[in-house]
């Protein structure tokens, strides 16, 4: 069964339709990629989902409960929650602080050290650096940093939005490599990449966008091997 269901999803920016009735599903523990030019869609897909973008029309489930008017700070305790383009670390804070400001959802709950052996176990550098200020970290410790923040809220999906980034390729390769590390845990991830062909070789499922418009869908090996997606994303290889 679907844990993340999307049906018919309009968004707008103002007068804008960036979104013209996408429909697509993620199942518990796979790895969900969204490719596309820049423009496409793929980040306002996201936002929506994870409620920091108001939706025009449409349906969003999870586990089988519409949640499209919940709020992003409910969905967000529900176990859905954003990795952001850019990485978006508070640069002033060190990155034990970063990463609690991702566990405060599940404050009550007293597992705060759980939660960050959990990161640390993923990212051994973040331990290495907890007490360090989150601006003189690399940008592939950002990165880290980043992701770390969202697994403290012990995520259910996790929605990632460019996660190499501006990164060097030994680092991209590091941090694919812990996305599959997180599927394997059991967490269902939407991910949002321009690195195609990284994307699609561990994808289970996806979905080509274009001005708004779901163009293909497949698994990620039948896109790797799609002549339109080879030509338009992957090089013409």
């Amino acid at each position: 069964m679907s844990i993340l269901q999307i049906e018919n999803l309009i968004a707008r920016y103002d007068q804008i339709e960036a979104l013209h009735g996408i429909s697509f599903e993620a199942d518990q523990g796979e790895i969900v990629a969204l490719i596309g030019a820049n423009g496409a869609g793929k980040s306002t897909t996201l936002m929506s989902v994870s409620g920091l973008m108001k939706q025009t029309c449409g349906k969003i489930y999870f586990e089988g409960r519409e949640i499209q008017s919940a709020g992003a700070p409910k969905i967000a305790q529900m176990g859905i929650v954003q990795v952001p383009e850019g990485r978006r670390c508070f640069c002033s804070m060190t990155v034990e602080e970063n990463l609690m400001m991702g566990y405060y959802t599940h404050r009550k709950e007293k597992k705060e050290r759980q939660s960050l052996e959990r990161v640390f176990g993923l990212f051994p550098r973040l331990k290495e650096r907890i007490h360090q200020v989150a601006d003189t970290l690399s940008g592939g410790e950002q990165q880290m940093l980043a992701i770390g923040r969202a697994m403290m809220a012990e995520p259910k999906i996790l929605l990632m939005d460019e996660p190499s980034l501006g990164l060097a390729p030994v680092v991209v390769e590091q941090v694919f490599e812990t996305i599959l590390r997180i599927r394997e845990q059991g967490v269902t991830i939407v991910l949002v990449e321009q690195n195609a062909r990284m994307a699609l070789s561990l994808a289970d499922k996806a979905y080509v966008l274009e001005v708004g418009n779901i163009v293909l869908q497949g698994t990620g090996r039948e896109l790797l091997n799609h002549e339109s997606v080879k030509a338009a994303y992957l090089g013409g290889l």
